[in-house]
């Protein structure tokens, strides 16, 4: 399936896409879940993301806080608020800064907490998602704070395709972990 484009696909994509990480979360074994990521033997892997998580209770929370910018951003700007959906000071050219202070503020989290949070701000997204028509998530031009995009393409970047994006991040943990008991 291609990205999204319309609500249906949207809403599939992301329920998809989430039982799919949760299935692979599910089959990752006790050594795996309790070892720590360690990409920098790959050098391919060069952005700043292969550092900074170092367990899956770091990938819930990137998921979770990416959610509640989604959430605040509609909130706000619904509300008349204007509000950007990277926060102020950050940039999308600064927004590695950003997931940097969100993994920082999480450092005390516990895995079970940060999978519930996660879990629930997820239900929380597609609920919201859920109120809009289709035309206004795919329509450009309906909502002018979202800026030459679609509402619906923040949606999708902040479910299915970040789900993706975590489920790349586990399985190269998981080779990761074979390669070293082999």
């Amino acid at each position: 399936m291609g990205r999204p484009a319309t609500k249906s696909d949207l809403l599939t994509a992301a329920a998809v896409n989430f039982e799919k990480l949760n299935q692979l979360i599910s089959s990752l074994t006790e050594e795996e879940r309790n070892t720590p990521f360690d990409f920098s033997g790959d050098e391919k892997k060069k952005e700043n993301h292969w550092k900074r998580d170092k367990n899956l209770r770091d990938i819930y929370i990137h998921l979770y806080e990416w959610h509640q910018l989604l959430l605040r951003f509609v909130a706000s700007n619904e509300n008349g608020d204007p509000k950007p959906f990277i926060p102020r000071p950050y940039t999308w050219k600064t927004y590695g800064d950003m997931n940097l202070a969100l993994w920082k503020r999480h450092q005390d989290t516990t895995l079970e907490d940060a999978r519930d949070m996660f879990y629930k701000s997820h239900e929380e997204v597609l609920r919201l998602a859920e109120r809009y028509s289709n035309e206004e998530l795919f329509t450009k031009g309906v909502y002018k704070w979202v800026g030459g995009s679609t509402l619906g393409s923040y949606f999708v970047s902040t479910t299915s395709s970040h789900y993706d994006w975590a489920m790349k991040k586990l399985k190269a943990h998981k080779k990761n972990c074979k390669n070293q008991t082999a």
